[in-house]
């Protein structure tokens, strides 16, 4: 399947060439053929009535008048000529091309290619060539160049390279799963994607190469995932379902399906011989807080320790808040370890942990230091966990003989992203909000209503309730016309004279962030003006009101999370997007805000709109970077390449026969099994 021959070994491609090649990502014939064509000029000659407004495409007509030429300035021409194609009689207009008025002569048989206006019945012509159309190819494929490798000169390297090594192409899909699908062989596939000779035949190339990669990926994703299951052979927990059930029968309220269905899931993985590593993902307010603790509680009566870390010290403080309350009167004791808790106290803590004394402890980044000693660790939970680093998750996980591991996130990840982004994870999802909980109500307003949005705001605050007001920005930017954090500050403090206005930002330390944050849910501060650090943090239950500025510069994923600070207690709340929004996107974005509340439809609207890389910000995404398949696109068919993925792992025949050593040489040479074999 790997063709690790060097490029220089083409006919025709010298050291130069090689070296241009090269910053374009391609150093072997196998980089080569996976160099996909972005798109494809079509030159099939078309019938005119077939043709619609503004598209490309390529006709054969006679010149039938004089062309008119007009001169702009000295390099900038514009030259029209009539031409009869068919039955119709259109103009065609040709740009900086003045040469060409000599060249066409009455009567003569010319070839078109350009976009079609269908108003004015011109062509904007991009190509124009004498006589009928003589390509033996009509569909030409279009590739990403740079530097001094042009489109014509990569498609000869192209096919001097099909002319010497399409017989060394090895197929890495074995014949049962392309007869399952009815797909093209890999021979064929690259040979239909790069020298086309119709659009079908594009398709099915695309539809092949498509699944071939993403079966690759999942392979690699689920390997990794047998592995650590082999590797990280913990206890099993004996959770008793009984146990659970007898938990939940007291609560004051009763658990949605959603939570019912992941409780089962988490439940399940405990009692399984190897460590479980699960995604548990809800939208803000959906209860998983109520999970976590039903798990945390189980563990506890099996005779294992709980851990939950947190990103922040109020954030820990609110989660110890509500354990306790959960836990405390079942005899389960709960305690809380941060950065602020020192000298005796911690000692004593550490001490009580070591013992076996604390069953369940919440915490800071605090929990992974080294005095920290756990007596029998068996579940280990990270609340949006994507704040924490690898190794930070990894070390927690180290404090116990290879722990439970829950991963917990309020950021709705469509299913299409979960897969991909954590393929070596399994995840659960509540998607159902609580009974009774009140819809926060979203407008969309344009900056110049700012004043009817402040009255608003105001109203609120006479209730006693508080607000938060979000900007882009900290402080003024040359680059950017956008409200920024510290000047909406003075404005509000001088518009709200009866009320005090805190301020909270990145560049605080998060002693001060602690502060503000803590003056703000004892309703010290009645409106808070923010970046948006707020995203992920604090309970506020009074506060009622969510104002944002500059909407349109924020994802919807990234507004939704915003808008969830508001709505958590039984008062109605309100969410306000302040944006001019003049690009369709922009529109559509707050068009969609304003119409659900449901942060997993709002998070395929923001796939489809921004894309993967944008979705959780191109940094720290941690998304593959695939070559011919697009997730949000062909998400099916990542799915089913999941599926075959796994019931391949599971196969015995996957590790003997003989059609699938291509597969295994692929996760051999990727490094998965580090030259090791699976049981």
């Amino acid at each position: 399947m790997t063709m690790e021959i060097p490029i220089i070994e083409i006919k025709g491609v010298g050291p130069e060439t090689a070296k241009d090649l090269e910053g374009l990502q391609i150093a072997t014939v196998e980089d080569l053929f996976e160099h996909f064509p972005y798109r494809y000029e079509n030159y099939e000659v078309r019938d005119l009535s077939t043709v619609k407004h503004d598209e490309k495409i390529t006709v054969e007509g006679k010149v039938h008048s004089e062309p008119s030429l007009t001169f702009f300035n000295r390099k900038k021409s514009r030259l029209t000529v009539r031409v009869f194609i068919d039955r119709y009689l259109i103009t065609a207009v040709i740009f900086n091309r003045s040469y060409l008025k000599k060249q066409l002569q009455i009567g003569e048989t010319v070839t078109i290619t350009g976009k079609w206006d269908q108003h004015r019945a011109s062509i904007a012509v991009a190509e124009i060539k004498k006589g009928k159309e003589k390509r033996s190819r009509v569909i030409e494929p279009v590739y990403a160049v740079k530097g001094n490798v042009g489109v014509k000169q990569l498609r000869k390297i192209m096919s001097a390279a099909f002319a010497q090594y399409a017989t060394q192409i090895v197929d890495a899909l074995p014949e049962q799963l392309r007869t399952q699908y009815k797909l093209m062989d890999r021979v064929d596939a690259l040979k239909a994607i790069h020298f086309p000779l119709d659009f079908r035949q594009v398709k099915q190339a695309r539809r092949r190469l498509v699944y071939e990669e993403l079966l690759l990926f999942q392979l690699r994703m689920q390997a990794f995932k047998m592995l650590q299951r082999r590797e990280g052979k913990g206890s099993p927990i004996p959770v008793k379902k009984e146990d659970a059930a007898s938990f939940i029968s007291k609560l004051p309220f009763p658990l949605t399906q959603a939570q019912q269905r992941v409780m089962n899931e988490i439940l399940s993985d405990l009692k399984k011989p190897y460590h479980m590593n699960r995604l548990l993902q809800g939208d803000v307010g959906s209860g998983k807080t109520v999970v976590a603790a039903i798990a945390l509680f189980a563990v506890a009566k099996a005779g294992f320790q709980g851990a939950l870390m947190v990103p922040t010290e109020i954030l820990a403080e609110q989660h110890e808040v509500s354990l306790k309350a959960l836990l405390e009167h079942e005899q389960v004791k709960v305690a809380l370890l941060t950065s602020t808790v020192k000298g005796k106290r911690r000692r004593e803590l550490t001490e009580s942990l070591k013992n076996g004394e604390i069953d369940v402890l919440v915490g800071t980044h605090a929990l992974i230091q080294d005095d920290v000693a756990f007596h029998n660790l068996g579940l280990v939970i990270t609340d949006e966990q994507h704040r924490f680093g690898v190794v930070q998750r990894r070390t927690l996980s180290a404090k116990g003989n290879n722990p439970d591991v829950l991963h917990m996130t309020a950021t709705p990840i469509p299913r299409t992203l979960a897969i991909s982004a954590f393929g070596d994870m399994d995840v659960s999802t509540i998607d159902e909000l609580p009974a009774g909980r009140k819809e926060i109500r979203t407008f969309w307003a344009k900056h110049d209503m700012l004043e009817r949005v402040l009255t608003f705001v105001d109203a609120e605050l006479q209730k006693g309730r508080q607000a938060y007001v979000i900007c882009p920005l900290i402080e003024e930017s040359d680059q950017l016309d956008v409200q920024n954090a510290i000047d909406v500050h003075g404005q509000l403090q001088h518009y709200f004279q009866k009320y005090n206005v805190g301020l909270m930002h990145g560049r605080l330390s998060p002693q001060e962030k602690e502060e503000v944050m803590v003056g703000f849910k004892e309703n010290h501060t009645q409106i808070l003006v923010s970046t948006t650090v707020v995203e992920v943090g604090v309970n506020v239950p009074n506060a009622t009101v969510m104002v944002i500025y500059d909407a349109e510069r924020f994802g919807l994923s990234q507004l939704h999370q915003l808008r969830g600070r508001v709505g958590r207690g039984s008062d109605q709340s309100y969410c306000v997007l302040i944006a001019d929004a003049k690009s369709e996107v922009s529109q559509e974005r707050m068009r969609i805000m304003t119409e659900t509340g449901d942060g997993f439809k709002l998070s395929e609207h923001d796939l489809k709109l921004r894309g993967p890389g944008d979705f959780f910000g191109k940094k720290q995404s941690g998304l593959p970077e695939f070559k011919m398949a697009d997730v949000v696109h062909d998400y099916r068919t990542l799915s089913v390449a999941r599926d075959d993925a796994a019931a391949l792992m599971h196969a015995e025949a996957f590790w003997k026969d003989d059609s699938y050593t291509a597969l295994r040489h692929y996760l051999e040479q990727n490094g998965v099994f580090n030259k090791e074999r699976l049981d």
